[in-house]
């Protein structure tokens, strides 16, 4: 058994050893670029300060749920933060989507899982469902973040995530830069349940990295709309304005 000298000695050891790799390879703010001090990680502080949080969940009519009203038959729907061009979201959420920044994504997914868990509004889930990528999509990239983020929601939830259930049956070419109409276009028949007895009767939260024009969503909704007695939720992680 180490004496409490010598576990004293390791302790400092190990500080030591991480401030001199600090030095050598320091690590940089995901936003800014400047290089992070002592306990901060992917963010600096001012960074993480200037994140605009949507406070969504707790909000019943929220401006999530107005641009879904009508499209789709949800429970309820929020998220996390607000999308703008330039801001500190855009480089959480292109991190988490393009350079599989799995920490990160547990991290965000973790605190949009205790604001659904803390609103009362999402008590009653039974499984919590990505958006799916495409096999041909997901095996180039080698991960969905879609799935990264509800790993977070699931440490809060403590729900099964069903990952292989509702898929993508068609290749689609990415949403970026294309307008409302050609988005809603792309994503028209996309989606499809393998087996429906699976969901039947329950209630699921579908989740994504990010509700731009809703044209996802729809889609997936309306593969699902072939269960019966399904009741269906959303969260994502940012919410963009169009």
């Amino acid at each position: 058994m180490c004496s409490a000298k010598t576990s004293y000695n390791i302790i400092g050891a190990k500080d030591i050893i991480h401030e001199l790799l600090s030095i050598l390879f320091p690590a940089y703010c995901i936003h800014c670029n400047n290089i992070l001090v002592g306990q901060e990680r992917f963010l600096c502080t001012e960074c993480l300060i200037d994140i605009p949080w949507s406070h969504h969940a707790f909000s019943p009519n929220n401006e999530c749920e107005l641009r879904l009203i009508g499209r789709v038959n949800f429970e309820a729907a929020a998220s996390l933060m607000t999308f703008a061009k330039g801001n500190v979201v855009q480089s959480i959420v292109h991190q988490i989507k393009y350079h599989g920044n799995t920490r990160l994504a547990h991290q965000f997914g973790h605190l949009l899982g205790e604001d659904l868990v803390n609103s009362g509004r999402f008590g009653d889930i039974d499984y919590i469902v990505p958006v799916p990528l495409h096999w041909w999509r997901q095996m180039r990239r080698g991960y969905n973040q879609s799935t990264l983020i509800c790993e977070g929601i699931a440490e809060v939830m403590h729900k099964p995530i069903v990952t292989r259930n509702l898929y993508q049956k068609r290749y689609t070419n990415s949403q970026t830069k294309k307008s409302r109409r050609e988005r809603l276009s792309n994503m028209h028949d996309v989606f499809d349940v393998r087996r429906p007895e699976q969901f039947y009767g329950k209630h699921i939260l579908l989740v994504d990295d990010i509700l731009t024009t809703g044209a996802t969503t729809e889609s997936c909704y309306h593969a699902l709309s072939c269960v019966p007695n399904l009741r269906v939720s959303i969260a994502t992680l940012a919410y963009a304005y169009h």
